[in-house]
């Protein structure tokens, strides 16, 4: 396959289909979403859109063990910008090519796209990486 042709865009989920997270949402928002879709990480984004980093199952349960807390409403007292890791889950540019789709798939499971700004595009999941390959 020529990797020149590569059209992410045919195989990302668009931005308005991912679920994602502000840095300013609260810690119980963050459990509550996490919970209701099911998700191991989300991508999150400060007000404009840049993405920032993501928050995973363990960055939550890091917080609950230092915080001595499950309660719920106790946890509106923090916001995602103190739990979330910057550096986890790389993001890739729009343009990228496909070799570095496939090598950097290996390492996490979903891979944010962004734009020229930073800004979250959308995500390439494992699985549609694979399906567009497969195809």
């Amino acid at each position: 396959m020529d990797q020149s042709q590569v059209n992410i865009a045919m195989m990302m989920l668009p931005k308005v289909s991912t679920v994602v997270l502000c840095e300013t949402d609260t810690v119980r928002q963050g459990l509550e979403v996490m919970r209701h879709h099911g998700y191991t990480a989300i991508p999150v984004l400060d007000k404009a859109g840049a993405y920032l980093g993501s928050v995973t199952e363990g960055d939550f349960l890091r917080h609950l063990i230092a915080t001595g807390t499950t309660d719920f409403k106790m946890q509106e007292q923090y916001q995602i910008r103190e739990i979330f890791r910057r550096n986890f889950c790389k993001p890739l540019p729009i343009c990228a090519p496909l070799s570095e789709l496939v090598a950097v798939s290996l390492e996490q499971n979903f891979i944010p796209i962004v734009d020229d700004r930073s800004c979250l595009c959308g995500i390439v999941t494992r699985r549609s990486l694979i399906a567009y390959l497969y195809k």
